[in-house]
């Protein structure tokens, strides 16, 4: 699978994170995915998280940086995120897409509707973090929602491979 020339939809791998389970994953140099995520990786509600529909969790950068400056005391990693990606524009992710990864190629299949693990980043009086990146018009499936894909989007791995911090990310084949 090879990419195609799509500007915006193409990217660097900022972070690979896994953790044991739970939040915050901690950054490693790389790792190999297979069908079921990254190895190493877990997940403490194996119902809701993982699997090969949901074998990896992608978050922009950029996302993460608008949200610190709103209060969010949020990093990569933080939340539970296994690729920190910079430089493409998360409004633009629709199901289907095919992105080449490192040597790997991964399907997004999903947004991620953030749940309570991420309570431990809401501001203490303040707005909920589960509010600011995901809204009634981005889980009714609607694009033109201002937090699409904020909240992150789920991926299958459709060809295993390596991937590290500092490969590029781009769209190979355009949702169908």
């Amino acid at each position: 699978m090879s990419p195609i020339e799509s500007p915006e939809l193409t990217g660097t791998v900022h972070q690979v994170s896994i953790s044991k389970g739970g939040v915050p994953k901690l950054a490693v140099a790389g790792a190999s995915v297979n069908l079921l995520g990254i190895e190493g990786d877990g997940h403490f509600h194996p119902q809701f998280h993982g699997g090969p529909q949901k074998a990896l969790l992608l978050i922009s950068m950029e996302d993460l940086q608008t949200l610190q400056a709103e209060g969010f005391p949020v990093f990569p990693g933080a939340l539970g995120e296994n690729l920190t990606i910079s430089g493409i524009d998360f409004r633009k992710l629709r199901t289907g897409q095919r992105f080449v990864v490192g040597d790997a190629a991964i399907e997004l299949t999903t947004l991620r509707e953030p749940c309570s693990a991420l309570d431990e980043y809401n501001q203490p009086g303040g707005p909920r973090l589960q509010k600011r990146l995901y809204d009634a018009a981005a889980k009714a499936g609607d694009p033109a929602s201002p937090v699409w894909a904020m909240g992150g989007f789920y991926a299958s791995v459709v060809q295993r491979g390596l991937i590290h911090t500092g490969v590029t990310i781009a769209l190979a084949d355009q949702a169908v």
